[in-house]
């Protein structure tokens, strides 16, 4: 079997056996195929497409290239969540504690933030002492007792994606959906849970900038994990706008106790509610309408908040900032944008918002970059809200008081006001399953 020949055949919009996919991801991770042809094969992809099976069978191939996940050892069904990734998307930390209130599992890793969109990791670690590595002893034993724990990714978890995006970076085909899905998924297969819930954005803030690739997205996502023996549902989110009304590190945990205290913002409880009913759904809980009506109860009665405190407090951190969140260390510097004129918020471009959360310091434009976790920005006025001229349209907060002009002006460019209320647009657009697409 020669690398030259599958190029040769994928060019050609040809179908790749099992054998032949295995071959090129086995020898391109062992090293015995250059990085030049593996490039080759990921601009023919780019171009001519996979089907549901090849790429299938690739992300499995991803997924075993390095640590598999066991989670038998916790009883009962795990379900896991991911998101492509948003502005101001802070929603693992509300669905965890909600999920597991209600008697699911959520044994979950999650990633750190790269650019304008935040990580769940840097989140979390900006409660103190809140431990985000941890044994695998301690991370099945956290589960058992809190039913869920949230850490960081194992070094080792799918390192043929870690290598293949490292390439689709520099050779201009991240943006191939057979590519993206494989990515995903393959690190979701090695984590080990039983089901799989997919929150796929759309919109400015999203990587998929419109409804009908986000939609192709998702098909392609619950094929893969369906395929691989694992229940997988979708939802497609709003992500023109940022979610909820905090975007940074300690800002978005207050933000979601907020949710879990039951006095969060309208938008960010929606879709958190949305997509625990889902999870539940997925491990058995019952109906959607059950299952949306167990995790409403977990806010109300308060069980869902005092999950997440256990949690944290088994993995070392601090508890009392979450009841009191003012006790987060505070930015030195506050400074807020005013509207200069009457009118409606007819636009807001999320992903120029998140990168005014990085300019600020709650984000990191390299992967060494330090992060403030008291920086970050509170929205006052969101997309459909009316504004009079100097309302405040948004607080910045950063520790670096020279930032504030370039993240003013920025702020500013992202957000349009015009004279004329714009149409309402839905938080979620579509339910995506095995064989059915629900728009709504």
């Amino acid at each position: 079997m020669r690398m030259y020949d599958l190029i040769a055949k994928k060019k050609h919009g040809e179908i790749l056996t099992d054998e032949e996919i295995a071959y090129m991801i086995g020898g391109y991770v062992k090293g015995e195929i250059a990085d030049y042809q593996m490039s080759a094969m990921l601009m023919a992809i780019w171009f001519k497409g996979m089907t549901d099976h090849e790429i299938t069978k690739m992300t499995e191939i991803m997924a075993e290239s390095g640590d598999m996940i066991d989670l038998s050892p916790i009883e009962g069904k795990k379900v896991d969540k991911h998101s492509t990734g948003g502005v101001g998307d802070k929603t693992t930390l509300i669905v965890a504690p909600i999920v597991a209130a209600c008697g699911g599992k959520v044994a979950k890793m999650s990633g750190r933030g790269l650019g304008h969109t935040g990580g769940t990791v840097d989140k979390l670690e900006a409660i103190p002492g809140y431990r985000t590595v941890l044994s695998r002893e301690e991370f099945f034993n956290t589960v058992k007792k809190c039913g869920a724990s949230l850490i960081g990714q194992s070094g080792n978890l799918a390192p043929a994606d870690k290598k293949l995006y490292a390439l689709r970076d520099v050779t201009a085909t991240v943006d191939s959906i057979p590519l993206i899905a494989s990515s995903i998924m393959s690190k979701k297969l090695a984590a080990g849970s039983d089901c799989i819930l997919l929150d796929v954005k759309t919109g400015s803030g999203a990587f998929m900038k419109t409804l009908d690739d986000s939609i192709k997205l998702a098909q392609t996502m619950v094929a893969i994990g369906e395929g691989a023996g694992r229940r997988t549902v979708a939802l497609i989110t709003d992500m023109d706008t940022p979610l909820g009304c905090g975007i940074g590190n300690s800002i978005e945990v207050a933000e979601s106790m907020d949710v879990l205290k039951g006095v969060g913002p309208v938008d960010l409880t929606e879709v958190s509610l949305q997509l625990a009913a889902n999870m539940l759904y997925l491990v058995g809980k019952g109906t959607l309408e059950e299952c949306r009506a167990m995790a409403e109860k977990s806010i109300t009665d308060g069980s869902a908040f005092e999950n997440f405190c256990t949690m944290v407090k088994e993995q070392g951190g601090d508890d009392s900032v979450l009841r009191d969140t003012k006790k987060f260390s505070q930015a030195p510097y506050v400074h807020e944008v005013k509207a200069d004129r009457d009118g409606f918020i007819t636009h807001m471009d999320a992903e120029k918002i998140g990168i005014t959360s990085v300019i600020l310091g709650a984000g990191r434009e390299t992967k060494e970059s330090d992060i403030d976790f008291s920086a970050g920005l509170i929205i006052h006025k969101k997309y459909g809200e009316a504004v009079s001229k100097g309302d405040s349209l948004v607080t910045l907060y950063t520790s670096r008081q020279d930032k504030l002009p370039d993240a003013e002006k920025l702020y500013r460019e992202a957000v349009e006001i015009g004279a004329t209320e714009p149409k309402k647009v839905p938080l979620i657009f579509a339910r995506v399953e095995k064989d059915s697409v629900e728009k709504f």
